[in-house]
């Protein structure tokens, strides 16, 4: 039996069993629990991937390779650690009045489903099931980001619903044509949604067909990457929902989107044999750095401010995609890894330092350091390698983009660079006071979890010291797939 039975089911279980016991008290246990089953099934899978390359599951239905695996084992440690977070600071908010035993009920089993979700759409074989998927994610995600239940997060809530509705909307439509492109080439009887299976014939695939499908998919898949124009709902979400949900959005959610486009970006290069997939992602990435770093330099929410920061990066990353090639795909691909570790390490500090404070205005968030050294400096150090600083694993993916844009894309490194100028000195001349600043703040009643804070930036340093030999050869065949 393959591991990605227990990937899958463990999830799926436990959001069945939480939905029953989540608002107990030992629900928060059987939370990290699930959440454990899923990590280790991730890892055996895994090494299956490694010791014997990528496999079929179900009838061709399912499909693991280097491009997803990561992914996988990726997205089950930070479900893991972000379950471990939540413990104490579900407890705070418990106790502060926000969570009663209905909401901590729906948050524990939507927070299992929506590991499903995000398992299941990088597990796929099947395009369509890809959507499914992403739309089920949406679904869960719109009930945990309005779990408080107050004005401004049900507003936050239903501006999500509605733009992602209508993203996903563009998806189901791109995937619909390139059933359509499948059928001109495959027949009627052997038409399929299988990557694979369109991934083996792309090259007789119709070029117009294509192009309007990919177009329509990364406008759908887009707006739930984050990328400008279509981000509005991701700030909003990320400041009304309890800081667990920004850290798994920004962490993972993001990721999954990101993946669907690869794929698709894939099938759109070998059917059109032009750069026109690249040149729109390296457009749509370039618009939301600069964007998003001239916004960041506006807001007062310290979480608004990391969202924002997510969609530079997420930027970076599709702008990277975009450009291809073996360097900039396999920057792009460690990007992603160091992004979803660093930043949910953020977001867990800035759970702890919004309750300490009871607020999350940064203006009146001071002295961090003096209240609770772990999360001062965790919040700190995380910054620091969120902007790129040496030696984290930030700095190793920026370089290698920028250097390849100077090298490939020479008239978008200026752009680049004033993007990420103005983000490093925006969060910065906002984070500094904060933790260095005076405070006459309490310390919480329960104390916070941080070792998974600092097990994200080890790892956030590691990558940008060393890079392990079986991680390094992910990537290259990563890369590889992506036509690098």
């Amino acid at each position: 039996m393959s591991a990605l039975f227990f990937v899958l089911g463990i999830p799926l279980v436990g959001g069945l069993v939480l939905a029953l016991t989540g608002h107990r008290p030992v629900a928060r246990d059987v939370n990290v629990a699930f959440s454990l089953g899923t990590f280790l099934a991730a890892c055996v899978l895994t090494a299956q991937i490694i010791n014997h390359g990528p496999e079929f599951v179900w009838d061709k239905q399912f499909y693991i390779d280097p491009l997803n695996v990561f992914l996988v084992t990726l997205t089950a440690f930070v479900g893991l650690t972000t379950a471990i977070f939540s413990r104490p600071y579900m407890r705070v908010e418990q106790d502060h009045g926000k969570m009663t035993p209905p909401r901590m009920r729906l948050y524990h089993s939507m927070y299992q489903l929506f590991s499903f979700t995000m398992l299941l759409g990088l597990t796929t074989n099947n395009l369509g099931i890809i959507w499914v998927a992403m739309e089920a994610a949406t679904l869960t995600t719109v009930l945990l980001v309005s779990v408080y239940r107050t004005a401004a997060s049900l507003e936050a809530a239903w501006k999500y619903f509605i733009l992602c509705g209508v993203g996903i909307a563009q998806a189901l439509f791109g995937t619909v044509l390139l059933y359509m492109a499948a059928d001109k080439v495959l027949g009627p009887e052997h038409a399929t949604l299988l990557w694979t299976s369109l991934a083996d014939v792309k090259g007789q695939l119709d070029p117009t067909i294509v192009t309007l499908a990919f177009v329509f998919l990364l406008v759908g898949y887009g707006t739930k990457i984050g990328l400008v124009p279509l981000h509005s709902w991701l700030p909003d979400a990320h400041a009304e929902g309890p800081t667990p949900v920004s850290a798994v959005l920004s962490g993972l959610l993001l990721n999954v989107a990101m993946y669907a486009v690869l794929r698709c970006k894939v099938l759109t290069d070998g059917a059109l044999g032009t750069e026109m997939a690249g040149q729109l992602m390296m457009g749509f990435g370039l618009l939301s750095v600069v964007a998003a770093a001239f916004f960041l330099s506006r807001q007062k929410d310290v979480k608004r401010m990391f969202s924002y920061s997510s969609i530079e990066h997420m930027g970076l990353i599709t702008f990277a995609f975009g450009m291809g090639g073996p360097v900039a795909s396999f920057a792009g691909l460690l990007h992603m890894t160091v992004h979803s570790l660093v930043k949910s390490a953020i977001f867990f500090t800035v759970g702890h330092a919004t309750q300490t404070a009871g607020t999350q205005l940064m203006s009146e968030i001071r002295g961090l350091i003096k209240v609770n050294p772990t999360v001062g400096w965790g919040l700190m150090i995380g910054v620091m390698a969120i902007l790129g600083m040496p030696p984290f694993g930030v700095f190793a993916s920026e370089f290698l983009i920028l250097t390849t844009a100077m090298r490939e894309q020479p008239w978008a490194t200026p752009f680049l660079l004033i993007g990420l100028g103005v983000a490093f000195a925006s969060i910065l001349v906002r984070v500094l006071p904060m933790v260095f600043g005076d405070s006459t703040h309490q310390p919480l009643a329960h104390p916070p979890s941080l070792l998974p804070v600092f097990v994200h930036l080890a790892f956030a340093l590691l990558l940008g010291l060393y890079m392990p030999t079986y991680l390094n050869g992910w990537y290259v065949q990563a890369a590889a797939m992506l036509g690098g």
